[in-house]
This record gives C-alpha cells, structure tokens and sequence, in this order.
C-alpha cells in the first residue's frame, strides 16, 4: 500500500499539506474516550442516572447535531449538559497523544519547503488545550479553527473562507483527514490530493478508504529511508 500511495502523490505538485487534527494528527482515542466514557460518567454522577440511562440519553442528543458547528463546541456542550466541558476534558489529558510517525512527517515536510497548516473544527479551548499538551505547534507554519471562520469543514464554503485567511492553490494542495465527510466536502471544492487515515483510533480497527487513497499511519509518507 505505501508504494502505491507513493506512486500516487506526486510530491512535486504539492506546496501546502492542510492537516486535520483529531483523528488524524492525534489519536481519536482521547476524543473517543472522553464523548463515550467520561462525559456519560460525570453526567450520570450530576443527575443521579445509571451510566446507561445517562449513555442513551447523550447519545441522542449527540447525534443530533453530527456534522453541525455547535457539535464541536464546547461551549454548546457545557450550557447543554450542564457541566463544564473544558474542566472534563482537563481531567482525562493524559490520554491526549500525537500519531506514530506524525513528527517525523511534520519535520521532513517542513525540511522540504512545504507549508503546513492544522485545519480543524475542534473549539479553541480543545485545540489549545490539545497544542499546550502535545507541544506541535512547533513544527506547524499556521493553524485555523472552524469556529472562527463560522462553518464546520462539511460544507463546501468553509474552504471559500479558509482561502481569506490561508491563501491556497487546490491544485497543489494535500489534504489529509479522517473523515469521509470531510473530504467530500474539500473534494466538492477541488482540493486535488487527498488522503483519508484509516486507523484514526489507535485502540479502533481500521475503517474503510471509502473512495479516497487512504493510509493507515505517517510512516507511509515518509521519505525514502525515514521511520
């Protein structure tokens, strides 16, 4: 698969690498552990519920807003459920960790000219608390959350926006993200290279590519002789 993928991206074409966060940069588990686990623990503990009751009860209300800006929101979490978000995830940031591979491919893209920018919809308080802890932005050029640009990276017209502020050629142009949803939309918007990371749960089984080149982990896009 890594010798495909190779063959595939034409490394020459690509100036700016435009990289998703959780799930991508980062190990979903944390994200994963934190909605699945630890919120349903403290929401149960907050209004005397078992944890399955309190697990039915968020589930229902998470899936709600899928794929919507307020999903990602900590701020529409805490004022929703009643307890504060930010405070939760501080409790379970040891779980928070980068990728295999994911510096060393940070580092040679960054050896190699290329630009390197975190596009996600994380809030800002997860995104600083997610930098703070895993020390990247060093080896980033930019960084660009969805909530100041007003849409979540699904709709088409988030990429219009993210233009104003992050300047960028489509065509050479890698994107690279978790999420089919996702990169649908950057497709829809004629971002040419594209990548979906297929283990974005370190803990998960694998997904599907889904119709897009697809790579399990960052030491399939390491240059020849690295990891």
């Amino acid at each position: 698969m890594a010798t495909h993928l190779k063959l595939m991206i034409d490394w020459n074409q690509i100036e700016l690498l435009l990289l998703d966060m959780d799930g991508t940069l980062l190990d979903l588990h944390f994200d994963n552990h934190f909605w699945l686990e630890h919120v349903p623990m403290r929401y149960a503990e907050a209004y005397g519920l078992s944890r399955q009751d309190a697990r039915a009860q968020l589930f229902a209300r998470y899936q709600r807003m899928e794929g919507t800006l307020q999903w990602y929101c900590i701020d529409h979490w805490s004022e929703e459920l009643g307890l504060d978000i930010a405070l939760l995830k501080a409790e379970v940031e040891q779980l928070i960790s980068v990728h295999p591979y994911v510096v060393d491919f940070l580092r040679a893209m960054g050896e190699q000219g290329r630009r390197r920018v975190l596009v996600t919809n994380a809030h800002q308080k997860s995104l600083a608390l997610k930098l703070k802890r895993t020390r990247l932005g060093g080896y980033l050029d930019g960084v660009v959350c969805a909530h100041d640009l007003g849409l979540p990276k699904e709709v088409p017209l988030f990429w219009e926006k993210l233009q104003q502020v992050e300047p960028f050629n489509p065509q050479r142009t890698l994107f690279v993200d978790d999420s089919p949803s996702v990169l649908a939309s950057a497709r829809e918007y004629g971002i040419r290279w594209l990548l979906r990371v297929l283990k974005p749960d370190t803990r998960s089984p694998a997904r599907e590519a889904g119709g897009f080149p697809a790579i399990h982990d960052f030491s399939e896009l390491l240059p020849s002789g690295r990891g």
